[in-house]
Order: structure tokens, then C-alpha cells, then sequence
């Protein structure tokens, strides 16, 4: 196929990383409808792949040890040239953000950060819609996973990142406490593009949340003969933090995601890494402080 990339094949010697691949569900196959005696056969069209593949790289947060930087994310194609991951040169003299928000669209990557090499990392996606990545004989390493893909100043062989993998550009310099110091730490995104539109889990969540707000008038009257909440479930799932039901006349949190916890369960995260925001059911980064609009 003209612009595929191909597939590299595995290499048995690195089972330490494969070991933590995990397995991804098969898509559903589509049944043909059987030919029957004087029918025409018909054969179902699957629908066409999509050409382009989106991937956001967000910070990772639970690690305190690593360089901040806003969630990036980049749609690529089969055939296009590789994202280029290095180390921030200020050549232009336009600054990290403004350079940041011109290449957002380039095939460029950089990071305020002295432990990552210019050249350090490259990150493509193949004609099948997987991405990979490649350390480019980086000085300080390039870790998927807690693995490092090669020796310094050694080029690696090709790896295939999947959703919620960790990618790490070099480590922690240990003579100093400033950011350029920090490695990166980043977690991936691929395939959930379907969370920002409208879908059944959201729909039901508002659903669910409205539900809340009607009941608290049939609820009064009961509240005001025992004294006490009526702590009926109202079909939200309970809260994952405390393992209690999700009831009226509780302070929630819907987080953008659209998973509902009590607030005062769910307060710590979100102060320990705000504005960034990580959901501990999906795992899904959110900015608390983007606009509404």
C-alpha cells in the first residue's frame, strides 16, 4: 500500500517489555448473510478506516519527580513523517509557549528539560492505525514503561505504544531541584475520542445527576420525619473512593469524564495536582481550568 508503514516484527529477546503489554479486545466481526437457494449473495462493505489517528501525550501526575508541561496532542496519518520529541532551543527568540502554540500542527516536539537530547525520540503511526516509537540514540534514554529501549547513544528498534502507556525521556538529575532538571513523564491517549462528544455513558451520568434534583422534594417529607438523609441510591454508581452510595443531599463532583464521586473523597486529588486532573477510574487527564465555552 502506497505511504504504509511497515510492521516491524517482535524481537524475542525483549520479553521484559512485552511482558507488560497488555492484551487488546478483539473488534466484533460482522456477520455475512448466508446465500440462500435462488438469493444473491450479498457481502456487507465495512466502513472505511479512518485516515487520520489522534494521540495525546498528558503529564503524568502521580509522579511529582517530573517536568510540567500542558497535555499535547497530534493527529498523524499513515505515511506522515515521524514527530520529532527533543529538547527546547530557543534559536527564534519566541519563547517556549509561543513556539509551542506555532508547531502544533508541526512534527516537532520539544521540552524545557537538560536531560532530554535534541534529537532524542521519534513517534509515528503505521498503516493499521498503531503508533510506535523509537529512541534516536538519546544520551539519557528513552523508557516505555519503565523499560529502557537502548543503551545511550544507540538507536532502538521500534515499539508499539498503546493507551496508558508511560513514556519517559531521560531520568532525574540529581545535583539539581530546578525543572530543567526533571525528566518527562507522560502518559498516553489513543482511541478515546469518542469521550468528547455526546455518547450513552455521558447521557446517562446527566440523567442520572437530573434525577437527584427531582427527587429532593419527594424526599422532604421523609427527611423531615427521621431526622436524617434518606441515603436512597438513585441509580448512580457508588463512589469509588469510599464504596458508598451516591445519594441526595451530597456534595459530587461529575468529573469531565463524566464519573461522579463525593467531593469530599475525590478533594485531595484534585488539589494535588490542580489544575490537572486524572481520573482514578479511567485514568482520563482533564484540565479543571479550561473554558466552558
Amino acid at each position: 500500500m502506497p505511504g504504509a508503514v511497515s510492521t516491524p516484527a517482535t524481537n524475542p529477546t525483549h520479553f521484559p517489555l512485552a511482558a507488560l503489554r497488555r492484551s487488546s479486545p478483539s473488534p466484533p466481526v460482522q456477520a455475512l448473510p448466508s446465500a440462500s437457494a435462488g438469493a444473491t449473495t450479498t457481502t456487507a462493505t465495512p466502513p472505511p478506516p479512518p485516515t487520520h489517528h489522534l494521540i495525546r501525550l498528558v503529564p503524568q501526575l502521580e509522579s511529582r519527580h517530573s517536568l510540567r508541561f500542558d497535555p499535547i496532542s497530534r493527529s498523524l496519518k499513515p505515511g506522515d513523517n515521524p514527530i520529532r520529541i527533543g529538547r527546547f532551543t530557543d534559536r527564534s527568540g519566541l519563547g517556549l509557549a509561543a513556539l509551542a502554540a506555532a508547531s502544533q500542527s508541526s512534527s516537532k516536539l520539544a521540552f524545557r528539560s537538560k536531560v532530554v537530547s535534541r534529537a532524542h525520540a521519534e513517534l509515528w503511526v503505521d498503516a493499521e492505525g498503531k503508533f510506535w516509537i523509537r529512541d534516536t540514540k538519546s544520551s539519557s534514554g528513552t523508557f516505555l514503561n519503565g523499560v529502557r529501549l537502548s543503551v545511550a547513544g544507540e538507536e532502538s528498534k521500534e515499539w508499539c505504544v498503546r493507551d496508558g502507556d508511560m513514556i519517559q525521556l531521560g531520568v532525574d538529575y540529581q545535583g539539581g531541584e530546578e525543572d530543567v532538571y526533571k525528566s518527562v513523564k507522560m502518559r498516553v491517549e489513543v482511541g478515546r475520542e469518542w469521550q468528547r462528544g455526546v455518547n450513552k455513558f455521558n447521557s446517562n451520568a446527566m440523567k442520572n445527576l437530573k434525577a437527584l434534583a427531582n427527587t429532593v422534594a419527594e424526599a422532604a417529607s421523609e427527611t423531615c420525619a427521621t431526622g436524617r438523609p434518606t441515603g436512597k441510591s438513585l441509580g448512580l454508581p457508588d463512589c469509588c473512593i469510599c464504596l458508598f452510595p451516591v445519594s441526595i443531599r451530597q456534595a459530587l463532583f461529575l468529573a469531565p469524564c463524566s464519573h461522579t464521586f463525593h467531593y469530599k473523597c475525590i478533594r485531595p486529588v484534585i488539589h494535588s495536582h490542580w489544575p490537572g486532573f486524572c481520573c482514578p477510574l479511567c485514568r482520563t487527564f482533564a484540565d479543571l481550568e479550561e473554558e466552558v465555552e
